[in-house]
């Protein structure tokens, strides 16, 4: 169904507040689809949305518990300038409840899964799909930040490749490049990694589902940086700022979401705790107690 002439207006007026206040393109681009979603589903002119007609449509959608959290910050930022700026009588999203955070439950993507999936890759000749997967597993890179990958972004010291990133909120952080991924990268040539119609490149929503289409089974590309945030975790012996900081991550609360503590480390705790020596992975025999 498309959004009525009324809506189109009032979402290009907040795209350029948005702009205004040194937005990210990619979050600019996001509240444009959110706010397009809802209208459509809606089905009323923005100044006769009522919080009952604004309820009705969060409680029918299926989203998860961060995702519900996230919209509902960007109806709250939205309404609060509609009202403002007189486009809207009242303020619907203040009857939005309140959603406690999830509780942190990392996923990560296990490595028999990644390396079947490079091989598929390989095997079918997707070069790009490969080259996204290794940004994201061994990189630990969102999707959007794949998605504006640029050759520009490439820097070299003396120890080797990085790579300049691009995050949310145009936070931007050097994450070093394994020598193949630098090679691989550098053989792309100049411009955007990932050619596409938005802005010159492709756009996060084509990278996630490159990257789903990729793997076998109910895995996303967020559970490749799950991979990757545990992956450093353990690598660093459990130093959590190295994580969070290689993840993007300004407060590392956020990592506890992405880090998942090895079964050999749980393992280790509880027979530490109980007195026992630390279990032997080599050894095979089970011992009745």
């Amino acid at each position: 169904m498309p959004i009525v002439a009324e809506w189109s207006q009032i979402i290009d007026d907040y795209a350029l507040h948005l702009v205004a206040s040194d937005r990210s393109p990619n979050t600019i681009r996001a509240r444009r689809e959110q706010l397009a979603h809802m209208a459509r589903r809606i089905g009323m002119l923005p100044d006769a949305v009522r919080a009952p007609h604004l309820l009705r449509y969060v409680g029918a959608m299926d989203w998860s518990t961060e995702t519900r959290r996230s919209r509902y910050a960007g109806l709250r930022e939205f309404y609060k300038w509609a009202k403002r700026n007189g486009y809207t009588l009242v303020n619907p999203a203040k009857q939005l409840p309140r959603v406690k955070a999830a509780t942190p439950n990392p996923d990560p993507v296990p490595a028999p899964v990644y390396e079947a999936s490079q091989r598929s890759a390989r095997v079918r000749g997707d070069k790009r799909a490969e080259i996204m997967l290794r940004l994201a597993y061994d990189h630990g890179l969102r999707r959007s930040e794949i998605a504006v990958g640029h050759s520009e972004d490439l820097r070299q010291d003396l120890l080797g490749w990085s790579l300049l990133v691009h995050g949310k909120g145009r936070k931007v952080r050097i994450v070093p490049l394994t020598p193949r991924m630098a090679l691989e990268l550098r053989a792309l040539g100049p411009g955007h990694f990932f050619p596409g119609k938005i802005d010159g490149h492709l756009s996060p929503r084509r990278v996630g589902e490159v990257l789903r289409d990729s793997i076998d089974g109910n895995w996303t590309g967020h559970k490749l940086r799950h991979a990757f945030g545990t992956n450093v975790h353990e690598a660093t012996n459990g130093d959590v700022m190295t994580a969070g900081k290689l993840l993007g991550h300004a407060n590392l609360s956020a990592s506890q979401h992405y880090i998942r503590p090895a079964d050999a480390r749980l393992r280790a705790a509880v027979y530490a705790a109980a007195g026992y020596a630390p279990p032997d992975p080599t050894d095979r025999k089970l011992v009745a107690v």
